[in-house]
């Protein structure tokens, strides 16, 4: 070393490059650096020359200390770096360093990998046959319908919680509102805080229905927000969004077998009932449609239920052709 840095101790220059000096050390070194310019110059030079040999052995997947000690001396010995003259105790010294921060730096990024892999994996629920209960990574739970299925992956980690719903499930959304909770279904996107609703899409359409909270609805450019009792009706071919009043929660017969009907008209209840019972009623007095009845079905058969209507209705049920007629 020249005159400058005489008083330079090889060895704790090299501590000094890789963050292991004391208080005491660290003044030394910086004394020395503040000493000459030629100081600094031939420090910066030699700690590039360092860290792009371990960038060159990071890349490589190979922890070699021979080999990255003779890039190290090749590229010293180039005629346009400062070279650096290290004693033999500071090699052996350097090397062993060397090793420990390959190690290390590959052990990041494995775990990294490793943890990020993990991170993104695609979790699928499927409901066949039977109605399935699921608890997702921020504690949302949901109810799958049978022939329904969920998709989301193991961990939340980005702005959002997207998942993506085919057929029915009803939500119950942990709340979190730096994180909106977002499903899609189809091409209509359904975006909540913490808040439980049910969504389905059978028939060529797509209905949510709001039991509490604020839910945002939109499909293209188009867009509504229910609250506690409303739902919307969007068709799958058309783009416009048709809000209204729920008459009471026919939605709720796949979760806890009950059917609640507010004022609901018999056209509804029949559609929810040809889907719970696998049958095919039909309405044919055109008038029946939009009779309303309010009651509440609980776990009840179909013989049972259609008792109910034929008394409140005062109209005449007759089983016909594997159909239910209603006149």
């Amino acid at each position: 070393m020249s005159q400058n840095n005489m008083n330079m101790n090889d060895d704790l220059l090299v501590k000094y490059l890789v963050g292991e000096t004391d208080a005491d050390e660290n003044a030394a070194v910086e004394n020395w650096l503040k000493a000459d310019e030629k100081n600094l110059n031939n420090y910066n030079g030699f700690k590039k020359i360092w860290e792009d040999s371990l960038l060159i052995a990071a890349e490589n997947k190979t922890i070699n200390e021979d080999a990255a000690w003779k890039r190290l001396q090749n590229r010293i010995h180039q005629k346009d770096v400062p070279v650096i003259t290290l004693k033999k105790s500071s090699i052996h010294w350097l090397r062993i360093v060397a090793s420990i921060l390959l190690i290390s730096t590959l052990g990041w990024f494995g775990y990294s990998y490793f943890e990020n892999k993990s991170a993104n994996t695609l979790i699928q629920v499927y409901a066949t046959n039977t109605t399935l209960n699921d608890t997702l990574p921020d504690g949302t739970t949901v109810t799958l319908n049978k022939n329904s299925s969920l998709s989301y992956t193991s961990t939340f980690m980005g702005s959002t919680r997207p998942v993506t719903l085919k057929g029915e499930a009803f939500f119950n959304v942990s709340p979190d509102k730096t994180k909106p909770f977002i499903i899609t279904i189809n091409d209509v996107t359904v975006q909540v805080v913490g808040t439980s609703f049910n969504v389905k899409n059978k028939n060529g359409k797509t209905i949510v229905a709001v039991e509490t909270g604020i839910v945002k609805v939109s499909k293209n450019k188009d867009q509504v927000e229910l609250r506690h009792g409303e739902k919307v009706i969007i068709a799958d071919q058309k783009s416009e969004l048709v809000k209204s009043i729920s008459k009471g929660r026919l939605y709720n017969y796949y979760r806890n077998k009950e059917l609640v009907c507010d004022e609901t008209p018999l056209q509804e209840l029949v559609e929810a009932l040809n889907e719970i019972y696998n049958v095919n009623i039909i309405i044919k007095n055109p008038s029946l449609k939009e009779k309303t009845l309010t009651t509440v079905f609980k776990d009840q058969s179909l013989d049972q239920v259609l008792e109910v209507i034929q008394e409140t209705f005062r109209i005449k049920i007759e089983r016909k052709n594997n159909q239910i007629l209603l006149e």
